[in-house]
């Protein structure tokens, strides 16, 4: 049993280094060409006939790189197409969902407290989800409603907050927000799969029969090229967001996914603006600020303390000597150490999460601030609630924590 638990650990981790390394290369050259996209110079009469072009240098040379608007007069010889990124992208981080979420989904995917589902329910919604993503998403695009890019953006972002409050009401506030990414980045993967790749396949066929390619494949695969820039940020924040229980671990997750989605559009407008040289549009980073700042209430409300301070700034005997802590320390044994501590006795854990033990006085004082965030201020820990703890244990938790900091 524990060579195969720990084989099973090493195939998480083996598939989230390659998802971390595929989503790199695809983010990396998405951005890359919507940069060169945008900064391309497109008032010089080029001899090739190119619609713009762009002088860079990079690692000791000059590149010299030409745009045709939809395709050059011949076929070139040889054609390098970027698309495995996304295709990996997408595989790894599916394989990654089922390893953790559908594997684990009594732990990871599932919270009686907001949805009691079976196990094959919870996995059923998320599979169908992230289908219905991609249909509803493609639909619009195609529609008349598609034809107005503006138009288009606001309407995939009323589905996206849409799916955020959906999300928040079935799953864990964990697997809410890693959903939302999912869901937004099978938007992404499937964009490149069966509308990107095809329509420039068309071109490069016509090339090849000597007909003149239509200009609509490339204005429909630059829209959707374009989608994707806009989505990058919120996902990776979603991708993220599984580590920081502030997160997710509140009452307010559908509504911080649904500013975070606004943040991305932001930050993207400023880069895009820049690479357009347009003014610069700085405005942009005290709107983000101002939303972020936003999330960061939202995250604790109606929690919030004016007089909390750095517990780092303390010692663990504060926290030790601190009004409350006989009650917390019984309710971290009774709730957290059967998985915390130095011989699980949880099914299924053979070690302690990350290492964090909750199984001796010393370690709970050390772990006080990690506590308080998941288990006090948050209902992040126990996942899914495996342990049953109540409510009127959260609020001991957290009175002793403040307690702690205040004096």
């Amino acid at each position: 049993m524990y060579d195969l638990a720990a084989i099973g650990a090493w195939l998480e981790f083996g598939v989230r280094w390659l998802h971390v390394i595929t989503a790199i290369a695809w983010i990396g050259s998405s951005f890359y060409f919507i940069a060169l996209d945008l900064g391309l110079h497109r008032d010089r009469n080029l001899a090739s006939g190119a619609d713009g072009e762009e002088w860079q240098v990079h690692g000791g040379g000059f590149y010299h790189v030409q745009k045709y608007l939809v395709a050059p007069v011949a076929m070139p010889d040889h054609l390098v197409w970027f698309k495995w990124e996304a295709y990996s992208t997408w595989l790894s981080g599916f394989a990654l969902l089922a390893l953790v979420y559908y594997l684990g989904a009594d732990f990871y995917l599932i919270d009686p407290a907001v949805m009691d589902l079976t196990r094959l329910q919870a996995i059923a919604i998320s599979v169908a989800s992230l289908g219905f993503g991609w249909l509803a998403y493609d639909f619009i695009c195609k529609s008349k409603f598609g034809d107005n890019n503006t138009r288009l953006m606001l309407g995939l972002y009323v589905i996206l907050v849409a799916l955020a409050w959906f999300y928040s009401h079935v799953f864990s506030g964990r697997a809410a927000l890693l959903h939302l990414g999912a869901f937004t980045a099978t938007i992404m993967s499937a964009n490149v799969f069966f509308i990107i790749m095809p329509n420039q396949r068309v071109v490069v066929e016509d090339l090849k029969a000597g007909r003149t390619p239509a200009a609509k494949y490339g204005y429909i695969a630059k829209q959707r090229s374009t989608h994707n820039n806009y989505l990058t940020l919120p996902v990776i924040f979603m991708m993220l967001s599984n580590h920081y229980p502030l997160a997710f671990g509140t009452q307010h997750t559908w509504i911080i996914a649904s500013l975070v989605f606004l943040m991305g559009v932001t930050i993207r407008h400023f880069f895009n603006s820049v690479h357009m040289r347009k003014a610069t549009p700085w405005w942009t980073w005290l709107v983000t600020a101002l939303i972020f700042l936003t999330v960061m209430w939202l995250s604790t409300a109606p929690l919030w303390s004016d007089d909390a301070e750095d517990p780092e700034a303390g010692i663990v005997t504060r926290f030790a000597e601190a009004e409350g802590y006989d009650q917390v320390h019984d309710i971290v044994l009774g709730r957290c150490s059967m998985c915390h501590s130095a011989e699980p006795f949880y099914d299924g854990i053979l070690w302690a999460p990350k290492g964090v033990r909750l199984d001796d006085a010393t370690q709970i004082t050390r772990n006080a601030r990690a506590i308080y965030l998941q288990a006090g201020l948050t209902h992040a820990m126990p996942p899914a609630n495996v342990s049953f703890i109540e409510d009127d244990e959260r609020d001991a938790i957290r009175a002793w924590y403040e307690s702690a900091i205040k004096g």
